[in-house]
Formats: structure tokens, sequence, C-alpha cells
């Protein structure tokens, strides 16, 4: 391999970017992606050397889950040191939750991890697949001064690369189907690639790499609505084994003051479950004590998500208890920026 091209690993994970549709039944199947360079002769043309490794059975994002991340932390830290930069190929479903979980299980990561895929397969006539793969492999290899540009786990779609634990997916039919509503993307590509110095990761490229693989995956996803009920509340907060909870709250982070909310919530903070506080609004930041709506929540000790997504908080929330932080000091560590996911 040259020293003067980045070398970039590619890896495919499944999802309708490796797909190809079976000309007899119309059904669509992932291909050979050894094959790739056939497939998509341009990028032949990319000022850089192309490896690629696929999963054994690629999955479908809807089967993502922390040993699937496992498994891509595995082969990034593997090869780390041979590659310049990795792209990877996942089906867009999932592909928010993926992004911020790598970001939390690479500590110090000084080269840039990419999710990319596409609405439809690399094969068809009007893909999306091509373009945001040649871009992503592009965004990559970018270096600066011999280092890479981007050092952080990026998601690239549809022109723009933003960081990765910062996106939600917002459509299901749209080529631009992610979007990061709290922070600045941090490239676009148009005529020539633009990128936002000022929006990327700084991160500590004097420590050395520490790869996370820990994660516990006993937490619960609670979404408020109006006319939520006290015993189905209450079964879910007295789970046996249940570690921590999201609760997706209405506004800048407010919930009902019913007596009987409150009193459950504290409960469970009590018996050292921390409870994270995130809006359900696709954007903004949770503000507890801005209303009286909320001045409760901060005295009993919830934890502010600040302007994190859902996503980004259950991956972290996941990978901190993995780490087996002591209750004394998890609000403060979650409250607080580890990768760039909250302001």
């Amino acid at each position: 391999m040259s020293q003067s091209q980045p070398n970039i690993l590619l890896i495919y994970t499944g999802g309708t970017i490796g797909m190809i549709k079976d000309p007899d039944t119309g059904a669509l199947k992932a291909f050979d992606f050894e094959n790739l360079l056939d497939r998509i002769p341009e990028l032949k043309l990319l000022d850089c050397n192309i490896n690629t490794t696929s999963f054994e059975d690629p999955i479908d994002s809807s089967n993502m889950n922390p040993d699937y991340w496992r498994q891509i932390a595995e082969i990034i830290e593997n090869k780390y040191h041979d590659f310049d930069g990795f792209v990877v190929l996942h089906g867009s479903d999932t592909m928010s939750y993926s992004a911020s979980a790598l970001s939390f299980m690479f500590e110090n990561l000084a080269k840039p991890i990419i999710f990319t895929g596409s609405q439809l397969p690399i094969g068809d006539l009007r893909t999306d697949a091509k373009e945001n793969l040649i871009t992503s492999i592009q965004m990559a290899s970018l270096q600066k001064n011999g280092k890479p540009v981007i050092r952080e786990v990026g998601l690239y779609f549809e022109y723009k690369l933003y960081r990765g634990n910062r996106t939600t997916k917002i459509n299901a039919e749209h080529f631009e189907a992610f979007e990061s509503l709290n922070y600045p993307h941090l490239a676009e590509s148009g005529v020539h690639l633009n990128v936002s110095e000022e929006a990327l990761f700084k991160p500590n490229i004097r420590k050395k790499l520490v790869v996370h693989k820990t994660f516990n995956t006993n937490i619960a996803l609670i979404k408020l609505f109006p006319g939520i009920s006290e015993p189905i509340l209450e079964s879910i907060l007295n789970t046996t084994g249940l570690k921590g909870v999201i609760l997706e709250t209405y506004g800048a982070g407010n919930t009902t003051t019913r007596k009987w909310f409150i009193d459950l919530l504290k409960q469970t903070i009590k018996k050292g479950i921390p409870i994270i506080n995130v809006t359900q609004c696709s954007g903004g930041s949770v503000m507890m004590g801005q209303y009286e709506t909320s001045s409760q929540l901060k005295q009993i000790g919830l934890i502010s998500g600040k302007d994190i997504t859902t996503e980004a908080a259950l991956t972290k929330l996941m990978f901190m208890l993995g780490e087996a932080i002591s209750i004394k000091t998890f609000k403060t560590i979650f409250e607080t920026s580890l990768r760039g996911e909250m302001s």
C-alpha cells in the first residue's frame, strides 16, 4: 500500500446500500462486497486505497444490537493502525443509534469512522448509494499535514456529513433521511467538499485510544403522554433488574405535576436508578426549572439530557451503566459532553 494515499477500510454490516435486485424475482439480496469495484468503477478514481470487509451474515439494521456494535468496534480496533479512515455501511433505520454507540465506545479516537447507507439499492437506476458511498470515502480520506481532518464518528447522507451522535432519522422516503437539529453539520458536499473546521470534534490525540465494549441494556425508554396511567408506569419502574430510565418529556423537559407521578420518579431515583430527562421535540433542549412543571423534577434529582438526542441518550446510558459509573458521579458525568453529543 502506498504511503501517500490514505488507506480506507470499508465495513459492510448490511442494509439497502449493499443490496441488488434479483432480476428474476425482484427481491433484494446482499451482493458480494469483494466485487464492489466492478459495481462502482468510479471508486478507482478516488485518491485512496480501499479495502473491504463484511459481516459474515449481513443484517437488516432493525436487528442491530450491542453485540453487533462490538463486532464493528473490534473490526476497527484490530485494523486501527493499518488504516487512516473507516466507512461503515449500515441500514438507515438504526444508523443514528449505532453511530452514537460507537462514538462512546471509542475514547480518544483520532481517525474518522463514517457511517453511511442509502434509501435505494446500489444497482438501482436512481440510487443515492453511489454518491453516499463515494463521498463518505472521500470524507474519510481528507487529510491535512498527513493527519486525518475528521477525528470522530460521523454520519454521511445526501450531501451532508453530520456528527453521528447528533443525528436522528427523520424520513423513511426522502433521500434526505437524517437531520442534526441541535448541531451544525460538519461538512457539505457540493461542487467542492466544504468542511466547517469550527464544528469538528477536537479529540485529545496525545492520549491512547481506548475501546469500551460493555453495554448494559436493562433500561427503559418512556414517552410521556397525556393520560399516562399510574399502574402501568409503576410496573415499568418496578421491573426487576431495571438499571436506568430515559424519560421523553414535553417541550423543555416538562411533565405532569400529579403527586403520584412525582412520587414514583422520586422512589425510583432513591433506589439508585438514574432517570434522564430528554425532550420529545426533534430539536431544542431540556431546561429543568424554566417552568413550574419541571422545577420539582430538578429538586428530586432527574438528570438533564440538555439537547441530546434520544438515540445518543440511550446509548450513553447503556455505555455508562456498562462502565459501572458510581451513582454518586453519574449525574455529573451524564450531564457532561463526552464526545460532543450535547452542548
